[in-house]
């Protein structure tokens, strides 16, 4: 193993496991890769690509965990690491070699929409934090901007970059209103006493180790994972005739949501695509019933990918109150009138949340639907409609029409791209309606479980700027414009512990203050370590 120079610095560029979402970013991961070459020269230090390009595959990721721990083989344990992520990246292909690596690690995205390099940083950044490793994070739109170069600079100099996260602040040191320490102690009792079960089709969705639970932890919630098989639930979408698929999709059709089609299904949704996303909705909640299941949570990404259309469909549906019904064995409908809790990506953390969601916004009276979202980029307006600063909260699936403008009528489907999706597959894309939410976070750290809370609102914008973020990013998924409340986008950048923010809409601002209290106090009643971040909506401190 050769030995670097003290002015060496390794940059380790993760991918996807995906050879076709590697080959369609590639360019992404080469633009940022020169531009942070360059800021690094300038500081006097050299950065060194740890693997090369792979001209076959045309692009220069790793590729896979068994890639990964052949690249860490080679590295000097004690030379300084930058990961580079313009695009989503699968943790679990490094995280071995970052566990094991004894000199200092700067993660670093590019502040893009177009390929989700944020929101793969985030991911890394959760999961180095839930497996004890020390690290630096760092982002930028171009490498240029004194914060990012300062922050460089003294990591550069000192191996660590810390950053103020001010606007945290602990549940001990907050006034908990008497009725949410109440509801939450009621709800507690009520986990503690009669429990509730998980069920998870097959876990560690594209290598989001930090969306793993450990069983231990659940236990202590009153929550308890069913383990199920997404091979099970393709086995039960064909048990599924194609009278009851054809009558969900009807339903659907009836309440006024588009369907987008095309002749060639390769690149365009078909009506075939979308029967089979019927039929895997039917057998998702029929699998849930027969094992008591209070959440779900579906892979979707690997394996059932190449059986079946994608999910997005059947997730977003799941998780409105309004839905297709859907009979038992017994010809009972399943759950009348109320979501079956669907968690994108098998993100435990998010099931967790939205299980305490469900069961705090119906003790409030408050909507029940929740969902979590990529915390996937943020901008100004140009447009000039507001100047405050505005997330882009997008997600693939989960988002239940309840959460759109207009509901269903404002809710239309797309075909999943083909890189990450051949079999295709129609999403629930749609604006969010403008409102108070609850956004909120479970992650894991020194081996506990914790909760950050906070208040933001929904806001419109103009559609011709709605549509410029939606083409940043990708424009199939649904979208919401979000406003934290005391929360610049520095802050919420160094704090996050996670690529999902998990939100749900509350019928005022009082009433959201009220149901984050309560949310908080449930989660601190189950033993997690809960903060509240940012302030009210008017600005005042929690």
């Amino acid at each position: 193993m050769k030995k670097n120079s003290a002015k060496t610095i390794l940059l380790i560029a993760n991918g996807d496991l995906r050879q076709s979402a590697n080959e369609a970013t590639w360019q992404f991961q080469a633009a940022m890769e020169k531009l942070l070459t360059a800021a690094v020269a300038k500081l006097g230090y050299k950065l060194v690509r740890a693997h090369p390009y792979k001209p076959k595959l045309k692009h220069g990721f790793i590729g896979s965990q068994k890639e990964g721990m052949a690249v860490f083989a080679k590295i000097d344990p004690k030379t300084p690491i930058i990961v580079a992520e313009a695009v989503w990246q699968y943790s679990h292909h490094i995280l071995h070699g970052l566990i094991s690596h004894e000199a200092p690690i700067l993660t670093v995205a590019n502040w893009s929409g177009s390929a989700p390099g944020l929101v793969g940083m985030l991911n890394l950044n959760g999961s180095l934090t839930k497996a004890g490793v020390k690290y630096s994070t760092l982002w930028s739109k171009d490498f240029t901007d004194e914060f990012f170069l300062n922050s460089l600079a003294t990591w550069l100099k000192t191996g660590a970059v810390k950053h103020k996260t001010t606007h945290v602040k602990p549940l001990a040191r907050c006034t908990v209103p008497a009725k949410a320490k109440a509801i939450a102690k009621q709800i507690a009792d009520d986990l503690r006493r009669r429990k509730s079960i998980m069920g998870v089709f097959d876990e560690g969705c594209m290598g989001m180790f930090n969306a793993i639970i450990p069983d231990e932890l659940l236990f202590k919630c009153g929550v308890y994972k069913e383990r199920l098989s997404q091979s099970a639930l393709y086995y039960g979408a064909t048990q599924v005739s194609d009278e009851e698929g054809r009558a969900v999709y009807e339903w659907l059709k009836a309440k006024g949501m588009t369907f987008h089609y095309g002749k060639d299904p390769e690149n365009e949704l078909t009506e075939d695509q979308v029967l089979w996303q019927c039929k895997t909705y039917v057998a998702a909640l029929r699998i849930a019933d027969e094992f008591g299941c209070e959440t779900i949570g579906i892979q979707y990404q690997q394996g059932l990918k190449d059986l079946l259309p994608a999910s997005d469909l059947v997730e977003g549906i799941l998780n409105n109150s309004d839905r297709p019904p859907v009979k038992n064995a017994e010809g009972k409908v399943i759950k009348k009138g109320q979501p079956l809790t669907h968690f994108n990506e098998v993100d435990e953390c998010a099931g967790l949340d939205g299980l305490f969601t469900n069961r705090i916004h119906t003790a409030l009276k408050q909507p029940v639907e929740n969902t979590l979202h990529d915390l996937r980029w943020g901008d100004t307006d140009p447009t000039g409609t507001t100047d405050e600063y505005v997330w882009v909260f997008l997600i693939s699936g989960s988002a239940p029409p309840a959460h759109h403008i207009g509901g269903y009528k404002g809710t239309d489907s797309m075909r999943q791209p083909n890189m990450y999706f051949r079999l295709g597959g129609g999403t629930v894309r749609g604006i969010a309606k403008p409102g108070e939410i609850v956004w909120s976070r479970v992650f894991l750290e020194n081996g506990k479980l914790k909760m950050d809370l906070g208040r933001a609102k929904v806001i419109t914008l103009p559609r011709e700027e709605t549509e410029r973020r939606w083409k940043e990013t990708t424009e199939q998924w649904p979208i919401m414009h979000a406003v934290t409340y005391g929360v610049s986008r520095d802050q919420m950048m160094a704090r996050h512990k996670a690529n999902h923010i998990h939100v749900a809409y509350a019928k005022s601002a009082q009433d959201a203050d009220l149901a984050m209290y309560a949310k908080a106090a449930l989660a601190a009643e189950l033993g997690l370590e809960v903060a509240l971040c940012g302030t009210k909506a008017d600005g005042s401190k929690f």
